[in-house]
């Protein structure tokens, strides 16, 4: 991991800011709906599907056409080459009604080279309860570009074999919800968080007057909805407005081992350690003084922070000394000034874990 090159961010101590509950929650039960189908794609200029090594595409276009009056021995099987076989899926969107449209990704299931130019014919897409809730059907708007030549040469730009249908598919049939029949709202946060959730349910009761909202857990906060669902609409967007100071985040650092991107929270800290490394010593320790008000003054005795850094040759080993409580942030700003490379905070991390000094979450992703 030494050997990466990494690119580091490290999250500064900033003054929290109040958020809508529109950006913190989410509604329970309003949501999408995944929605799955099975269809052909014709019209593609030479492009589709082999039907030696994918016979579905020709037992789909058989069933297809039997439906349709057209009868094919059973004996003849069509070498087809503008037709594929592909998965369509879209996502429903919560209170979609029926005649609306939604747009629809093509996917390609066979060994089809290209869906540029092809158009897929008229497909259900179902959900998970097996029910068909909307049709598909439109042409293929394809971003990639695939070409081939005698020899095997073969270029392609992006996935030629993948593409969209904007407004493809009409809705046909809508998914109920509880928005309407339950007795209660529950908001549920982004982010769990024992203290967003608490502020979260002070500030909706605060702006109602009573107490109308409670928080459950480290996620749900319960609102009590009004009676007449009519008034639903109308109280949850004066909800929405409401602003929350969120939690500041627990102290956490997250490296990712295939890049080696460090993210360090401004609340890390460590323990008393010390850590050889290289030929290069960085001392770092903190002498907190205290600050006395003036006298016959309003102002407070404060304790002001005071970081000592200091960087030394050592030879061919190098030393980093950690006090108790220094922040990660001082660390970085060490190595920063000595130029060691990004590789050395990674290292020091590792080390730290693994002697048990760092009071942070330490996650690899």
């Amino acid at each position: 991991m030494r050997n990466l090159l990494i690119a580091m961010l490290v999250t500064l101590a900033l003054p929290v800011q109040a958020e809508r509950i529109k950006d913190l929650a989410s509604i329970e039960g309003v949501r999408g709906n995944p929605l799955v189908g099975y269809g052909l794609v014709v019209g593609l200029d030479g492009t589709g599907d082999q039907t030696t090594q994918a016979p579905f595409t020709t037992q789909s276009l058989k069933a297809m056409l039997s439906q349709l009056g057209v009868v094919v021995p059973p004996n003849v099987n069509p070498q087809l080459k503008n037709v594929a076989a592909v998965a369509i899926h879209a996502e429903l969107p919560a209170f979609a009604k029926p005649g609306q449209s939604i747009d629809i990704t093509v996917s390609s299931i066979g060994n089809a080279g290209s869906l540029r130019g092809g158009a897929l014919l008229m497909t259900p897409l179902k959900g998970a309860d097996g029910q068909v809730y909307a049709i598909a059907q439109g042409n293929v708007v394809v971003g990639g570009l695939g070409v081939s030549g005698n020899d095997g040469s073969r270029i392609s730009i992006n996935v030629p074999s993948s593409g969209r249908i904007p407004n493809g598919a009409l809705v046909e049939r809508t998914v109920p919800n509880s928005f309407a029949t339950s007795s209660e709202m529950r908001l549920n946060l982004h982010t769990p968080d024992f203290t967003t959730a608490a502020r979260m349910a002070q500030a909706v009761n605060a702006r109602l007057g009573g107490e109308f909202a409670q928080a459950v857990d480290a996620v749900t906060v319960a609102v009590v909805a009004p009676a007449d669902t009519r008034q639903r609409v109308a109280f949850l967007a004066a909800l929405e407005t409401i602003e929350v100071s969120p939690g500041e985040a627990a102290a956490k650092v997250v490296i990712n081992s295939r890049t080696g991107t460090v993210v360090i929270g401004s609340h890390v800290r460590v323990l008393p350690a010390a850590v050889a490394h290289g030929s290069l010593a960085v001392t770092i320790s903190e002498n907190p003084a205290v600050s006395q008000p003036g006298a016959f003054s309003d102002g407070q005795t404060v304790v002001v922070p005071d970081t000592s850094i200091e960087v030394t040759q050592q030879g061919q080993g190098r030393m980093f000394l950690f006090e108790a409580g220094v922040s990660l942030d001082d660390i970085v700003r060490a190595v920063n000034q000595v130029g060691a490379a990004p590789g050395d905070l990674v290292a020091i991390l590792e080390a730290l874990r693994q002697a048990g000094a760092l009071r942070a979450e330490l996650v690899v992703i």
